[in-house]
């Protein structure tokens, strides 16, 4: 299973794009071992349409566009569930025995993420109460991806 973390919006070079690529990396190192390959960031441009919705439905067709057809799509939205590491290693772990082809973790742009897109997601999952800076957001999403293989794959990075 190809794992895509989708971000809405491109990363200034940085120390949060940093931390993003070194999650990734390691991440990608233990998912080979889980059959979890290959894991990798996609960057999607924030559409210029003049209106939210018109911006946020863009944006929507070309998160699809790159996730391909029958993907399990875990959209990140304010408005989620928040849930544990470990339910999320399961969501992963899940997908994957499921024969899932592609798992996209989604981040939505400044407007965030179109309603229906939303309503398609396997799952719409929160980073907590509250409200987080994108940069940081994609590196929240990076580590729960690394711990989540490290979870999977029973390496001792995650300790209950």
């Amino acid at each position: 299973m190809r794992l895509l973390l989708i971000s809405v919006g491109r990363a200034k070079p940085g120390p949060e794009r940093d931390l993003v690529a070194r999650y990734l990396l390691r991440a990608a190192a233990i998912g080979r071992s889980i059959g979890i390959q290959p894991i990798e960031l996609r960057e999607i441009d924030e559409s210029r349409a003049r209106r939210t919705q018109d911006r946020k439905l863009e944006e929507a067709k070309t998160i699809r566009a790159a996730l391909g057809t029958d993907a399990h799509v875990i959209a990140c939205d304010e408005t989620g569930k928040a849930i544990t590491s470990t339910d999320f290693a399961t969501q992963l772990g899940t997908a994957r025995d499921n024969g899932a082809a592609t798992l996209g973790l989604v981040l939505g742009g400044p407007d965030g993420l179109d309603p229906a897109f939303r309503a398609e997601a396997r799952l719409v999952l929160a980073f907590g109460a509250m409200t987080w800076p994108h940069q940081l957001a994609r590196a929240l999403a990076a580590e729960q991806i690394y711990r989540a293989t490290t979870i999977l794959s029973g390496h001792p990075y995650h300790r209950n």
